[in-house]
């Protein structure tokens, strides 16, 4: 599974950094609630909300039980 928003937040309707992490947060939720088994985030380095992906994946390990989360590249930094 891999799910994200990767808008800068200055369009009408489109959602901010915040926003987008939220509901990551959110999807990772339920998609473990569905019993699905990983979800991987790409790393978008020149977008502000997914630059960092470390700090999403433990919140969403913290609020699942079953789900494995990672990403779909090595992250070098």
């Amino acid at each position: 599974m891999s799910f994200g928003h990767y808008g800068s937040g200055s369009a009408p309707g489109e959602y901010g950094a915040k926003e987008a992490l939220q509901q990551a947060v959110e999807i990772g939720v339920g998609a473990d609630d569905l019993g699905v088994n990983g979800a991987h985030f790409r790393v978008h380095h020149f977008a502000e909300q997914a630059a960092s992906p470390m700090p999403l994946l433990a919140a969403i390990a913290a609020r699942t039980s079953r789900i494995e989360v990672g990403t779909g590249v090595i992250d070098m930094r």
